[in-house]
């Protein structure tokens, strides 16, 4: 701990926003993993078994859809399920608007991330410069310096460099875990549209075209014979 404590103190005060950055940074990235671990873990069988009940029974697949309202994908199968006999135009709509929020919120983090992305390598190079600044300025140029004054210079400089190669890891990792992200959200994407289309044809097929087939035609040999049971006047 104390070498820590060191550290920082020798990269000047510039260190302690990098540091903070550094928290800011490892507690996007946990708060992000549980949330990608949980929907991970349970988005594939509550997919299937909402679309396993939707070809028999829309109001079960609604339950089991309510059952799994604290993910996202939950909440997308809810959207059109909830609906009462929608048109196949308003099922799409209903979970192109969900997919939208939820997609809103998988992307939590991400402006953070971006902005210590940006800011961590400036702030280092910030702490480097006056490192510098005050390095040069105590060094007595022309004035017969001794060996111990040049060492001292040197070190200066090396504490003054700490803080470039600070910002420079806090970036990198902010990146790491941003690409990360980014992947995951962009297959989480391509996942709902593959779900969607299919519940959609569900839909489509199973529940909203049959209602609307055209009736059987009337069978004409029975009515040509009903029609001549009929007496004739006149």
């Amino acid at each position: 701990m104390m070498r820590v404590y060191d550290f920082l103190l020798k990269g000047g005060p510039v260190m302690w926003p990098l540091l903070g950055l550094s928290v800011f940074t490892i507690s996007c990235a946990l708060e992000r993993a549980w949330f990608w671990f949980q929907l991970l873990r349970q988005e594939d069988r509550i997919v299937h078994d909402v679309l396993e009940a939707a070809r028999y029974d829309l109001t079960a697949a609604t339950s089991v859809a309510q059952q799994a309202q604290a993910l996202p994908i939950g909440r997308f199968l809810l959207a059109p399920l909830r609906l009462r006999n929608p048109t196949p135009e308003t099922f799409r709509l209903a979970m192109e608007a969900a997919g939208d929020k939820e997609f809103i919120q998988m992307r939590k983090g991400d402006k953070l991330l971006e902005t210590i992305i940006a800011v961590a390598p400036l702030l280092g190079l910030l702490g480097t410069v006056t490192g510098l600044i005050g390095t040069f300025s105590n060094l007595n140029i022309g004035g017969g310096g001794s060996a111990a004054d040049a060492s001292k210079a040197a070190s200066g400089i090396g504490e003054a460099l700490l803080t470039t190669a600070a910002g420079m890891i806090v970036a990198i990792l902010a990146l790491l875990i941003f690409r990360i992200l980014v992947t995951l959200q962009s297959r989480q994407i391509d996942y709902f549209a593959e779900v969607g289309n299919e519940l959609e044809l569900i839909y489509r097929q199973i529940w909203y075209e049959p209602s609307f087939a055209e009736p059987t035609p009337y069978d004409v040999s029975s009515t040509r014979k009903t029609t001549g049971s009929l007496p004739v006047e006149g």
